[in-house]
């Protein structure tokens, strides 16, 4: 006759022990995040600001809720901006959520990936009242400038009247203004100095801070981090250079001396690659 517990009761708690043991050998998605970030010594404030990624959606994934993501697509594309933000390797982390959530969606364009957490700005209609204001002003230019010609005729026209014979130095003489000297861009001494065999690129941080990452040609990480509102970095390879920038509106970019004037919207997330003879986004 047996006394105590049988084999078959036990095995729940044998399972729970191989359970927990697995967990901690592998951690969830959220765990592994938030001990990146602590290792790191960022506040979730601090990865919120440089990745763009609201703070409750932060919290959210690093308490492996990915409801608030808005679905598959926008979690992965969450995953991998925060863990490049705490400086983890994304490519586990997106294969153990495919093992946990269906497998790897079908293909989606990048672009619609931040489309979420991007700020955009308010469309403006055209300015009517400026466009009538440098109307007028044209008007009365126009009025004021034919006035003054129709003068100078009466005046010409009296003196030969009263038998004067004009000379040339009495001719109406049209002045011309000297051209203003055009401000010299100073790009121009920026290429001259820029070695032509190479590929330069400088980010500045000008209107706020912002994550950023560079790469060279061989796809090696030059940087990884956040520049603060002022700093900027010059990066510079033999042949190519890949940005993402996590801020590009935050941005002013220059590429082999030249500053780069794409209209990059506060918020946007970039990813750009620049080569010897640019600057055009490769």
């Amino acid at each position: 006759m047996s006394i105590g517990n049988s084999p078959e009761d036990e095995r729940p708690f044998e399972d729970e022990r191989v359970e927990a043991d697995r967990e901690e050998a592998r951690p969830s998605i959220g765990r592994a995040l938030q001990r990146a970030r602590i290792a790191a010594g960022l506040t979730v404030d601090d990865v919120s600001s440089a990745t763009r990624v609201r703070m409750n959606i932060v919290h959210a994934i690093e308490a492996d809720d990915f409801t608030p993501c808005g679905g598959d697509v926008y979690a992965r594309g969450h995953i991998r901006t925060l863990a490049k933000a705490v400086h983890l390797d994304p490519e586990p982390l997106l294969a153990q959520y495919g093992e946990e959530h269906g497998g790897r969606p079908a293909p989606t364009p990048a672009a619609p990936l931040f489309e979420a957490e991007r700020i955009r700005p308010e469309r403006r209609g055209p300015n009517w009242t400026a466009a009538m204001v440098a109307a007028i002003v044209a008007v009365i230019g126009f009025v004021g400038f034919t006035m003054f010609q129709g003068g100078d005729d009466g005046g010409s026209e009296a003196n030969v009247a009263e038998g004067s014979t004009p000379s040339d130095s009495a001719s109406p003489t049209t002045k011309t203004k000297k051209p203003a000297d055009p401000e010299p861009e100073p790009s121009d001494s920026a290429i001259a100095a820029a070695p032509q065999d190479k590929v330069t690129v400088q980010v500045a941080a000008v209107d706020g801070r912002s994550w950023i990452a560079a790469r060279d040609h061989n796809n090696r990480m030059l940087f990884d981090g956040v520049l603060k509102q002022g700093d900027s970095k010059t990066f510079q390879d033999s042949s190519k250079i890949h940005l993402v920038l996590g801020d590009a509106g935050a941005i002013d970019l220059f590429v082999n001396g030249k500053k780069i004037e794409d209209d990059f919207q506060p918020g946007a997330v970039e990813r750009l690659t620049y080569t010897k003879g640019d600057p055009e986004a490769g």
